[in-house]
């Protein structure tokens, strides 16, 4: 359940009234791989398996989603998930284990987006409305995020109340159904800093657009990384931060 609502009272310079409204649902669920607890994640209580293999593959646990072996989620908000054995996750459990994030990316992690696709800023504007939601528009406590392709066609998307959350769910699901990502940029309503960046970046994705701000740290990973980075995406302007070479006017 994406939504519950609340008794309220409402003050302003008249006085107070009682009134109602819609709060968008967090819940915690512990994601563990190989029976190792790796993340404790607070998300809305759906789409949970998209949310599991995008998180896998964004995180850099694993490779390429043929990795991932099982997916289950039990009733007591335990995803267990299941990978082959390789040294990649011994290195990033190790890193995440000592508090030390961001170790991996700046020591031994070199991502490099290969895809050569160019998009249209036309196609950007257009496809904006993608990322409003109902649940958005009643209780104002939730982000989106989705793929879209060159034509302007969202192929998956995923409304969650973190913004991180929302793009792994997004991206997992497009992994589930055998997307291309290097085809595809995603959409996002979220600030964009290196990590939510880099996210993009493992998973293949050569474009992230936001409807808000990137910080320095997202900036400089989309550099490093060949993902274009467009930040402050309205129907009327946009700025790009880095590699515009793949916007088109």
């Amino acid at each position: 359940m994406y939504q519950k609502q609340y008794d309220t009272v409402i003050i302003d310079k008249k006085g107070q009234k009682k009134s109602h409204f819609t709060v968008a649902v967090e819940e915690t669920f512990e994601l563990y791989v190989n029976n190792a607890l790796v993340a404790s994640i607070l998300a809305s209580p759906a789409q949970l398996e998209q949310l599991a293999v995008g998180y896998l593959v964004c995180e850099g646990i694993v490779s390429i989603p043929s990795d991932i072996k099982d997916v289950s989620i039990d009733d007591h908000n335990r995803i267990s998930t299941t990978i082959t054995g390789n040294d990649d996750f011994d290195l990033w459990f190790e890193i995440r284990s000592s508090g030390c994030i961001g170790v991996k990316w700046e020591n031994n992690e070199d991502v490099k987006v290969e895809s050569g696709m160019h998009f249209s800023s036309d196609v950007i504007r257009n496809s904006l409305h993608h990322i409003e939601s109902e649940i958005y528009q009643h209780t104002r406590g939730t982000h989106a995020a989705c793929l879209i392709d060159k034509d302007g066609r969202c192929i998956a998307r995923a409304v969650d109340v973190g913004r991180h959350n929302a793009v792994d769910k997004a991206i997992g699901q497009a992994l589930m159904d055998g997307v291309l990502l290097g085809e595809y940029y995603i959409l996002s309503t979220g600030r964009q800093p290196g990590g939510m960046v880099l996210k993009a970046a493992r998973a293949g994705i050569p474009m992230v657009v936001t409807k808000t701000a990137p910080l320095n740290s997202g900036i400089e990973v989309a550099r490093r990384t060949g993902i274009c980075l467009v930040g402050f995406a309205t129907s009327d302007s946009m700025i790009a931060f880095a590699n515009e070479w793949r916007l088109d006017k």
